[in-house]
């Protein structure tokens, strides 16, 4: 994980609106998000089973996240890199897609190893650029 120093960290928004608007650049809400707390997630560079993320956490400091209205507040993004098996799983018990892709099997490496981290820190970094004019 590369975290990374933005602007970004400490900045408020409304939810709903920002969603609105960063939907067009490829951003989706984090799957592990509850009703206080979320990210704002987007694939930087995918190849086969291994995807480097751009991840902008955020607290929701009014209102809960389901809620358009809800306020919320950025903290520090990072870049991370999830690697999963794309192979075909030898498990009969499975349950594979006629891709061979298991979309409920555990990844192999939640956090890889990032290689040419300084590549990525700067992708990274300039993504949230973006999204730091549309917060001001």
């Amino acid at each position: 994980m590369l975290q990374l120093q933005t602007e970004l960290e400490g900045k408020e928004i409304g939810f709903g609106d920002l969603r609105s608007r960063i939907d067009s650049l490829g951003y989706t809400i984090g799957g592990n998000w509850d009703y206080h707390k979320g990210s704002f997630d987007n694939v930087l560079w995918r190849d086969e089973g291994e995807t480097i993320y751009l991840r902008l956490p955020f607290e929701v400091v009014e209102g809960e996240l389901d809620n358009y209205d809800a306020q919320i507040k950025f903290q520090t993004p990072y870049v991370i890199k999830h690697v999963v098996n794309v192979g075909l799983d030898d498990d009969e018990h499975s349950l594979l897609t006629s891709t061979g892709f298991n979309q409920f099997q555990d990844p192999v490496d939640k956090d890889g190893h990032i290689a040419n981290q300084n590549k990525w820190a700067l992708a990274g970094e300039q993504a949230v650029e973006k999204i730091v004019r549309l917060v001001q």
